[in-house]
């Protein structure tokens, strides 16, 4: 997942960096990307290995948290259609990229709470906050349409980035213990 989102808001900096950055966000991105989706396959490889076991009490928990997860993303992709169509009703079609950061952003802390991550708390505030300041540079006029588009893509595929980094580590570090 963090792949494709990742490749998402890399491809929105892009867009506003228009190559006056010579491309640089394509390779560092590019490479993360890379990385993500060659950890992918080695973790579809060995998940066979990962028999399910457990208790009955986590096994319920497993589902509980599949659950929330999955009201999450629900209620995120409905956000962002409202937000949309909020900013545009507003006549402010230039919000709609840093307003969907805000909704990814936001999306993050109960995702802490259901999977009782820590990580997903930094990344919430940190994406929320870029997102907020995306919002702030446009309506002040402080950057140009494509500098908001640079900014709020670059910050937001470093959260996916970080978080797919995340993931890859916990993923090789169960590895180990299989």
């Amino acid at each position: 997942m963090m792949s494709f989102f990742t490749t998402m808001w890399a491809g929105i900096a892009h867009a506003g960096l228009d190559g006056r950055d010579h491309n640089a966000e394509l390779v560092v991105f590019g490479i993360l990307i890379i990385v993500f989706i060659a950890n992918s396959i080695y973790f579809f490889s060995i998940a066979k290995r990962f028999q399910k076991q457990g208790n009955e009490e986590e096994m319920t928990e497993g589902k509980k948290s599949g659950k929330w997860f999955g009201i999450i993303f629900g209620a995120e992709g409905l956000g962002i259609v409202i937000a949309i169509n909020i900013v545009r009703y507003l006549g402010h079609d230039d919000l709609i990229i840093p307003v969907i950061a805000l909704v990814v952003g936001l999306h993050f802390y109960p995702l802490g709470w259901v999977f009782k991550r820590v990580l997903d708390y930094y990344l919430a505030t940190w994406a929320t906050i870029i997102a907020i300041c995306g919002i702030v540079f446009t309506l002040n006029k402080a950057l140009t349409e494509n500098d908001v588009l640079a900014f709020v893509g670059v910050g937001l595929a470093i959260a996916t980035s970080c978080y797919g980094l995340y993931m890859i580590y916990e993923g090789r570090r169960l590895a180990k213990i299989v």
